[in-house]
């Protein structure tokens, strides 16, 4: 009898566990993406951030089944990748797009103590026009670049991005008292959160290593290079800021997609013909 309700027991808490992972991917998809979820689910939104490399595999994986979609059709690359772009502007509803304009415009701002201010304004500045043309414009022209292996770029980019913006939770201080970033750094203070998304995204790269051939130079250049400027663009905002805010967690996504994007594109240029 005792053990069949010790049985019981674990059965209930594993159904607990999944639903509540459940829960949360949902909420973690339904917070970055504009993507549909089922009514009935429970989104739970604690400590989703740490999800947020996932959810950029699945965004990427997504991206490129419609890449390869769009390539049956014989389209050019060149408009397959503005496509494709333009799609993920669309699917995350410019989030992040919007937060990197916003922290282009308080950089540009000479006077630091005003710069959170400008930040808020939600007037679009010159600098932050500036910043989402040169961030469309080296996506679009990178990824056209890529003939091969593209939904794994795609895959490694949006995951890195959002890994960055972990880095960026995790480690630096938050420099509002409320605002959307600040349910993440109120719910993840450990470096245990960048685990899962680390573990992911290196698996794909030794994906692309185990498929042979040369595709190791890529896979090690995802691996490296995408944790390397996904480490170091957080670090930069918070030298010229002082901390982070939630625009310059999109601004961290945006710049290091757009920069990871850009090496694939020299890596890929460098395999033997």
């Amino acid at each position: 009898m005792a053990k069949r309700r010790f049985s019981g027991l674990a059965s209930w808490l594993e159904l607990r566990f999944w639903h509540h992972q459940r829960n949360a991917i949902a909420a973690a998809i339904a917070f970055y993406t504009c993507l549909p979820i089922p009514l009935g689910w429970k989104l739970e939104f604690e400590g989703i951030a740490k999800l947020a490399p996932l959810v950029g595999i699945f965004l990427g994986g997504l991206l490129g089944l419609v890449d390869w979609g769009l390539g049956l059709m014989a389209m050019p690359v060149l408009t397959r990748s503005a496509l494709i772009v333009g799609l993920s502007i669309a699917i995350t509803g410019g989030l992040h797009l919007d937060g990197a304009i916003d922290t282009a415009d308080g950089l540009a701002i000479p006077d630091a103590n005003k710069r959170l201010a400008a930040m808020q304004d939600s007037l679009v500045g010159a600098f932050g026009t500036m910043a989402a043309v040169m961030l469309l414009l080296l996506k679009t022209v990178a990824l056209s670049e890529l003939v091969d292996d593209r939904a794994f770029a795609l895959m490694a980019a949006a995951g890195w991005g959002r890994w960055g913006q972990v880095v960026a939770i995790v480690r630096y201080p938050y420099l509002k008292a409320s605002g959307k970033g600040a349910i993440h750094k109120a719910s993840i203070q450990s470096a245990v959160a960048l685990i899962p998304g680390a573990i992911a995204l290196l698996g794909l790269s030794l994906l692309q290593v185990w498929l042979g051939g040369d595709r190791w130079l890529v896979g090690v250049g995802m691996a490296l290079g995408g944790s390397a400027i996904a480490i170091l663009t957080p670090a930069w905002f918070n030298h010229k800021l002082g901390g982070h805010t939630g625009d310059t967690y999109g601004a961290v996504v945006e710049w290091t997609e757009a920069l990871l994007l850009c090496l694939l594109t020299a890596l890929a240029a460098a395999r033997p013909a």
